[in-house]
């Protein structure tokens, strides 16, 4: 992922699990300014992991593309300052 910037997710809706088409993300538990440490997650070859700090299921989903999700709304895009 060296070719791009780490796709970041966050589970302010509260959901059960949310899928993700990349296996190494950021995940960022609420939206700014409730958010919770950046923390990076590497699934390896897993095809799902858990949050150390939020506990949000995270699910890979091969048809997504990388900073895609389900549901959409969790993906996270930084705005410009």
């Amino acid at each position: 992922m060296a070719s791009g910037a780490t796709p970041h997710f966050h589970n302010q809706m509260g959901l059960a699990a949310i899928e993700v088409g990349a296996r190494e993300f950021m995940c960022i538990g609420s939206l700014p300014p409730f958010d919770h440490p950046h923390i990076f997650i590497d699934m390896g070859a897993d095809t799902e992991t858990v949050c150390p700090y939020c506990s949000t299921l995270y699910k890979h989903n091969p048809k997504l593309a990388e900073t895609d999700s389900i549901p959409a709304q969790a993906a996270w895009h930084e705005e410009a300052a």
